[in-house]
């Protein structure tokens, strides 16, 4: 039985660190979604403001990419990304249900969220250090890249493809989410300052969304230094 996974060494480094977890069976995910494209629109105008991108949340995404030797201004955590984007007045796209309700849930809460479709994944789904012998194509394609040796990755520890770089900077190809993506795993991530309640609020937001606008069935479940797997069942 495959598994969710976050290594050892993750937690020796920071032992804060804390994972909602929200395991879909099955979903509809359509092109669009009235009330997930309002949901959007209106974080994105509560957003608007240079203080959001100085708000303790997102500072201490920067600092945990700095403590594993990346460059957060050059490689910003992907709750910034957002922000950034909005700040430079430009909107968040919609790309289709699924993909809109993680950016709303992440804007609201000021946490890093996204997913994987979990049939493009042939092992475990981990959460470690890279060795440097990964495979990373990024999202849109592109040249296969290889991540330096120390970088945080979210990685199918089967195939050594890479669903995210840099803890939660950009995401992989291959696993992207899809209209015709039916089975998920997404993460809601949390790390000192971040309360766990703030975790648990975004995952239960987000999963209530998935249930009520797009027929998801699902699980949650929460990865802590105290458990430090997951079975995967469907």
């Amino acid at each position: 039985m495959r598994k969710i996974i976050v290594e050892d060494q993750i937690f020796e480094k920071f032992p804060s660190f804390v994972r909602g977890i929200i395991i879909v069976k099955s979903i509809e995910n359509a092109p669009t979604n009235d009330r997930i494209g309002k949901l959007l629109d209106e974080v994105m105008s509560e957003r608007i403001g240079e203080q959001w991108l100085e708000h303790e949340y997102v500072r201490a995404w920067e600092e945990a990419h700095r403590r594993f030797g990346s460059n957060p201004k050059r490689y910003p955590p992907s709750v910034k990304q957002l922000l950034k984007r909005i700040q430079k007045g430009r909107k968040i796209p919609f790309i289709n249900s699924v993909v809109a309700a993680f950016n709303y849930v992440s804007l609201k809460h000021l946490v890093p969220c996204g997913g994987d479709d979990v049939d493009k994944i042939e092992g475990n789904l981990r959460l470690g250090f890279a060795k440097g012998n990964e495979i990373f194509v990024p999202l849109g394609g592109g040249s296969v890249e290889h991540p330096k040796p120390g970088e945080v990755i979210y990685y199918d520890d089967k195939s050594l493809r890479v669903m995210c770089r840099r803890w939660n900077w950009r995401n992989g190809d291959f696993s992207k989410i899809t209209e015709e993506t039916k089975r998920i795993v997404i993460n809601v991530d949390g790390i000192t300052p971040i309360p766990r309640r703030v975790v648990e609020d975004a995952r239960d937001e987000l999963a209530d969304l998935l249930a009520d606008e797009c027929n998801a069935e699902l699980t949650t479940d929460f990865i802590t230094r105290e458990k430090r797997e997951i079975e995967l069942e469907f």
